[in-house]
């Protein structure tokens, strides 16, 4: 099985869907420092997909430093990525899956419940948002 899960509906690239999959699972501790990522030749026997994609994607994480490619080896997690594990709180993310069930439920896409979620990082008080002071400085 795949460790990739596309979403043909979603209008977002399948080189873009793969990435922001890595990016993820690093993120989330999913994927380990040193892990091996499934070769080029296995994804695309998994999804049917053109090698080339799979190619892009691998090589954009690469370049974000994100992965490192070892030629006739492999694809591998950096042993050092540049964004740390996230360790959620477990209610933290139980409620943050609720939220997004209701929200599928309410007939919201994925691209819509993401635009909701950055919307609420700019809101005041999350402390995403840069308050500039009336002149004009941040």
């Amino acid at each position: 099985m795949s460790m990739f899960r596309l979403d043909a509906g979603s209008g977002v690239p399948i080189y873009r869907q793969l990435v922001q999959q890595v990016r993820r699972d690093v993120m989330l501790g999913r994927l380990k420092p040193g892990e091996q990522l499934p070769t080029v030749k296995e994804v695309v026997e998994a999804l049917a997909v053109n090698p080339n994609t799979v190619v892009k994607a691998y090589g954009e994480l690469e370049h974000g430093g994100i992965v490192v490619r070892r030629q006739g080896v492999g694809t591998f997690v950096a042993s050092a990525p540049p964004t740390p594990p996230l360790e959620a709180p477990p209610a933290l993310l139980a409620a943050l899956v609720r939220w997004v069930r209701r929200a599928r439920q309410e007939g919201l896409s994925a691209e819509q419940i993401r635009a909701l979620v950055a919307v609420a990082l700019d809101e005041p008080g999350t402390g995403a948002a840069v308050h500039r002071s009336a002149g004009g400085a941040a």
